[in-house]
C-alpha cells in the first residue's frame, strides 16, 4: 500500500489558490481513477478536479469555504501501488481539448487552466468550466446523495484524518446515517441542520413527518406538533425561539456579495423611476396569447426587451461597458442583454445575445430556456457574461418601485415592476360637467444608471420614449 498526495494544480495563470465549494468524497470513501472529489471556484471559473488513482481518501484538505493555494494538497489517497511507484497522469482526452479550446475563444482574456493544445492538468475536468458574471455557476450536487453544501471537518492542521475525531459530515446534506436509510425501511430525509437538531430534541423522527416541500421545514414540525400534541409532544406555540444558525457565505454567495460590493463601491448610483399605463399592452398581450398557436406563452418581458431595444439606438449611452481604469466608455451597437435570474443558489444573469434581431415570440423561447438553463445550472459560457445592458424583474412580486444594482462594469440596468389596477382621470367629460374616469393597469419602470457616463436627463428622456412605446404597443411591430 502507498499513500498519493493529489495537489492542486495549477488551474489558471496568475491564481495563487482556489475556494473548496463542494467535496464530492469523505474521508474513507473508495474512489475510482477519473472520479469527481472536489469543486473548485476562483474568481474566474469553477473546475471539477478528478481523482488521477483509485483508493481509498484517508485525508481531506480542510472544509467547503476553505482557500486552497496551488501545489498544495487537496486529497491524500491511499492506493494499492507499491510505496514508490509514481503514477502517471492520464493525457488529456479530445473533449477535454475541445472544450479548453472553446472556452478560451468565446472568453477573450480570461486565463486558461491549460493550453488547449496540452490539455488541463492532471486530475481537472473540462467539463464544466463556468465563466463567472454575478457569481459562478451553482455547484452540482456530486456521489452518493450529497449535496453541494455539504462539509467536511477539519483537524487544526487544515486536514482531516482517519486519526481525527470529527469525520463525519456536518452539514445540510444526507448525512451517512440517512444514507443506509434503507437498511432500516426509510426512505433518506431531507432537512436543514436546525431542523434536524429540533426533531432531535423533541424526540421526532423526521422519517414520520409528512412535507409539501423537497425537504422537511419548521412548518412541517409544527405541524406534526399540533397533531401529535396529545402523544406528549410540546405543542409548538409553547415556545417559538430557535438557536441561532451561522451559515458560511461560499462559493456563489460569495461571489455575488462581492460584485455587489464592487459594484456600489464604484459606481455612483442613481435610480429615476416613472409610471407607465400598459393597459393596451396587457390588452394587445393577451390577444396574442389567444392565437399565439404552438409559440410560447407571452410574458411582459419578450414585449419590454422589444421596446429597449427599439429606443436604445438613440440613447447609445445606456447600451455599454464602461472600463474605469482606462477611462474609456464602449457603446455597442448590439444589444446583449443580461436576464437577471433567481436560481435556488442565487442570482444569475445569463444573456441573450443580439436581442436587437429577435422578434417577441423568438425572445420568449430564449428567455424560457436561458432560465431554465440558469436554474438546472447548465448554462454555457457563452451565455454568460459580456452584456450591455441588464433587465431585472421580481415579477408578480415586484413592489412599487425597484433600485437595482447595475451589473458591472455595464452602466444601466432596467427594473420593471408590478402592474396594478387603479382608477385614472381621463381628461374627458361626462354628460353633467363631471371628469370621466377609467380602470387602467399602471407598472412603475426603474432604471439605474452609472452618473459618471450617464446624466439624469439622459435617463429621464430614455424612460419617457420607452414610455411611448409601451403605451402606444402597435409602434413595438411597426418598421
Amino acid at each position: 500500500m502507498a499513500r498519493f498526495t493529489f495537489k492542486l494544480p495549477d488551474i489558471g495563470e496568475g491564481i495563487a489558490e482556489a475556494e473548496i465549494v463542494a467535496w464530492h468524497v469523505a474521508v474513507g470513501d473508495r474512489v475510482e481513477e477519473d472520479q469527481n472529489i472536489a469543486d473548485m471556484m476562483t474568481d474566474k471559473a469553477t473546475v471539477e478536479m478528478e481523482s488521477p488513482v483509485a483508493g481509498v481518501v484517508v485525508e481531506l484538505a480542510g472544509e467547503v469555504g476553505d482557500q486552497v493555494a496551488i501545489g498544495a494538497a487537496l486529497v491524500v489517497i491511499e492506493t494499492e501501488a507499491a510505496a514508490g511507484d509514481t503514477v502517471a497522469a492520464a493525457p488529456p482526452s479530445a473533449e477535454q481539448a475541445e472544450v479548453a479550446a472553446q472556452y478560451e475563444a468565446e472568453n477573450p482574456g480570461v486565463e486558461e487552466a491549460q493550453s488547449a493544445a496540452t490539455g488541463p492538468a492532471p486530475g481537472v475536468s473540462a467539463k464544466r468550466v463556468t465563466a463567472n458574471i454575478v457569481g459562478a455557476e451553482p455547484v452540482e450536487a456530486g456521489d452518493a446523495g450529497r449535496t453541494p453544501g455539504e462539509t467536511r471537518p477539519a483537524t487544526s492542521a487544515g486536514l482531516t484524518g482517519k486519526g481525527s475525531e470529527a469525520t463525519g459530515p456536518t452539514s445540510s446534506g444526507p448525512s451517512r446515517a440517512e444514507d443506509s436509510a434503507a437498511t432500516t425501511g426509510h426512505a433518506p430525509v431531507l432537512a436543514s441542520p436546525a431542523v434536524r437538531a429540533r426533531a432531535r430534541d423533541l424526540g421526532i423522527d423526521l422519517a414520520q413527518v409528512k412535507t409539501d416541500a423537497d425537504r422537511v421545514r419548521h412548518a412541517d414540525l409544527d405541524a406534526f406538533l399540533r397533531y401529535n400534541a396529545g402523544q406528549g409532544y410540546q405543542a409548538p406555540g409553547a415556545s417559538r425561539a430557535r438557536a441561532d444558525e451561522q451559515v458560511r457565505i461560499i462559493g456563489m454567495r460569495r461571489r455575488i456579495a462581492e460584485n455587489m460590493a464592487a459594484a456600489k463601491r464604484h459606481i455612483p448610483h442613481f435610480t429615476y423611476v416613472d409610471e407607465i399605463d400598459v393597459t393596451a399592452l396587457e390588452g394587445m398581450r393577451a390577444d396574442l396569447n389567444d392565437h399565439r398557436g404552438q409559440r410560447p406563452k407571452l410574458t411582459l418581458l419578450p414585449l419590454l426587451i422589444v421596446a429597449i431595444c427599439r429606443t436604445l439606438p438613440d440613447f447609445p449611452m445606456l447600451n455599454a461597458r464602461y472600463d474605469d481604469e482606462a477611462g474609456v466608455v464602449t457603446r455597442s451597437g448590439r444589444v446583449h442583454l443580461g436576464m437577471a435570474t433567481q436560481t435556488d443558489a442565487g442570482l444569475t444573469v445569463p444573456v441573450i445575445r443580439d436581442a436587437q434581431d429577435r422578434n417577441v415570440w423568438q425572445l420568449a423561447t430564449e428567455i424560457a430556456r436561458l432560465a431554465e438553463a440558469a436554474r438546472a445550472n447548465k448554462l454555457r459560457p457563452d451565455e454568460l457574461g459580456n452584456g450591455t445592458i441588464t433587465v431585472t424583474s421580481l415579477g408578480p412580486l415586484g413592489g412599487i418601485a425597484t433600485t437595482p444594482v447595475i451589473n458591472r462594469p455595464e452602466v444601466a440596468i432596467i427594473g420593471p415592476n408590478r402592474i396594478v389596477e387603479r382608477p385614472v382621470f381621463t381628461g374627458a367629460k361626462v354628460p353633467g360637467g363631471g371628469d370621466e374616469i377609467r380602470r387602467a393597469k399602471l407598472m412603475n419602470v426603474s432604471i439605474s444608471c452609472d452618473h459618471r457616463v450617464v446624466d439624469g436627463w439622459d435617463a429621464a428622456s430614455y424612460v419617457q420614449a420607452l414610455k411611448r412605446q409601451l403605451e402606444t404597443p402597435v409602434l413595438l411591430f411597426a418598421d
